[in-house]
Formats: C-alpha cells, sequence, structure tokens
C-alpha cells in the first residue's frame, strides 16, 4: 500500500532529482574532508590554523584572548542552533497550508505539485533537513563547551609540567576545537541544501538545478576561493591530515 502511495506521489524523474540531491550532499561533504595535496579544502587549511592556534596557547600566560574566540565561535553556533528551530517551525507551518499553496503552484509554468500527499512528503523532508542542522549544531555548541574546558585545562610555563604534557594539551583542546568546527559546517551544509530542496517544490528539474547550484558555489568557495588562495600564500604547506 505504501509503494503504491509513493509511486503515485512521485515520478520517476522526482525520484531521480531527489537520489542527485542526496548524492551531492554526501559527495560533496566527502570531498570537502578528504581531498588532498593541491585540492586541499578551506576548511582543512582552517583546522591547521586551529591547531597552531592551540600551540599559540603554550607561550601565553593570560588565555583570555583565547577563550574570548572560542566563545565568539560558540555565540555564533548558538545562533545558529536557534535560527534551525525556527525555521523547522516555518516548515511545520507550511505543512497547514497544502491546499493554498497547491493552488499557486499549479498556476506556475514549470510547476509539477498536484496532490496534498505530494505536498506533505516533501515539506517533511525539509522538516528532515532543519532537523538535521539543528543537531549539528546543537552538538557543536556542546563541542565548543568541552573546548573552553580543555583551553582551561592547558597548563601555563612555570607550573612545572614537562613540554611533552603541555604539548599533548594544547592538542586536546586542538582537536576538540576542530571536531566543533566540522559538526558546525555540517550543520551550515544543511543550511545551503535546505535552499536547493525548495527547488523541488516547484519541480524536479528545478531541483537539480538548484542542488547544482548550490553545489557548485559551495565547491567554489572551498576550493578556488580567493581567501583560500590568500592562506595557502601565507601557509603553502597545511596539514593535509586535518578533516573539515
Amino acid at each position: 500500500m505504501t509503494n503504491l502511495t509513493t509511486d503515485a506521489a512521485f515520478s520517476h524523474l522526482d525520484l531521480a532529482a531527489l537520489i542527485v540531491f542526496i548524492v551531492a550532499w554526501i559527495g560533496y561533504g566527502l570531498a570537502v574532508g578528504r581531498m588532498r595535496g593541491r585540492l586541499v579544502s578551506l576548511s582543512q587549511i582552517m583546522n591547521a590554523q586551529r591547531e597552531i592556534w592551540a600551540r599559540q596557547m603554550l607561550v601565553r600566560e593570560n588565555r583570555v584572548v583565547d577563550t574570548t574566540i572560542n566563545a565568539s565561535l560558540q555565540n555564533g553556533t548558538a545562533f545558529f542552533a536557534s535560527t534551525s528551530l525556527i525555521a523547522l517551525g516555518g516548515v511545520l507551518t507550511l505543512s497547514r497550508s497544502g491546499d493554498e499553496v497547491l493552488t499557486l503552484f499549479g498556476t506556475l509554468p514549470f510547476g509539477t505539485v498536484a496532490t496534498r500527499t505530494t505536498w506533505e512528503i516533501k515539506v517533511a523532508g525539509l522538516a528532515v533537513v532543519f532537523v538535521y542542522a539543528f543537531f549539528k549544531f546543537a552538538w557543536a555548541y556542546r563541542l565548543f563547551n568541552y573546548g573552553a574546558i580543555l583551553i582551561g585545562a592547558v597548563p601555563v610555563r612555570g607550573a612545572g609540567c614537562s613540554e611533552a604534557v603541555m604539548l599533548r594539551a594544547a592538542r586536546r583542546a586542538a582537536a576538540m576545537n576542530i571536531a566543533a568546527g566540522s559538526h558546525f559546517a555540517r550543520g551550515q551544509r544543511a543550511f545551503f541544501f535546505a535552499l536547493a530542496y525548495l527547488g523541488w517544490f516547484v519541480s524536479p528539474i528545478i531541483l537539480m538545478l538548484t542542488t547544482t547550484a548550490v553545489v557548485l558555489v559551495m565547491w567554489r568557495r572551498q576550493f578556488v576561493s580567493e581567501i583560500r588562495a590568500a592562506l595557502l600564500a601565507e601557509d603553502p604547506s597545511p596539514d593535509p591530515d586535518s578533516e573539515s
């Protein structure tokens, strides 16, 4: 019964567009985290800078600068977590406006939304995207909180700790910060793909086009942007083992 309902709600083109969307999302995430050599991503370069930041803590007795930076990152994460909940509320509101929206999309030249079942399934998919984003931002917020604790746990010089112990503590703080940044980036990526997903409400062809456009924009920022070029000009050999 479920298969019959799904077949009636979606055409083969709809399913193909959805597969393109999912593959593009997963494939882009893998590319950002695993590219090496000359194709190292902006996120990987910044992860190397996070490790440099952690090592710089070892030469500072006063960690006010470090805690301020971490708090700034945490506040930004909290903002996006709140935004994802607001967006989720908006999506749930859309689910109650099916009849009006069906009439509106029916007047569009490329509109293919024909049934309430189609509309509700698509809205549910968009809600899943924002739920995913919220969980990523919420976890990133928690990890930045842990990072603040690890920053406070890094021994200062003259405290009687060996250089190896201090370095291990700094690396733990860097690893926590990198992990938090990785989850934040995935949540933000979900926001971008949510914009692409909106194209599906018009037609599957538009979904393919918006997905392609979003991937190209994000790819350019990660791999061929001026910011990336500037960072590589200052540090031509970033750590390729860092993960976005």
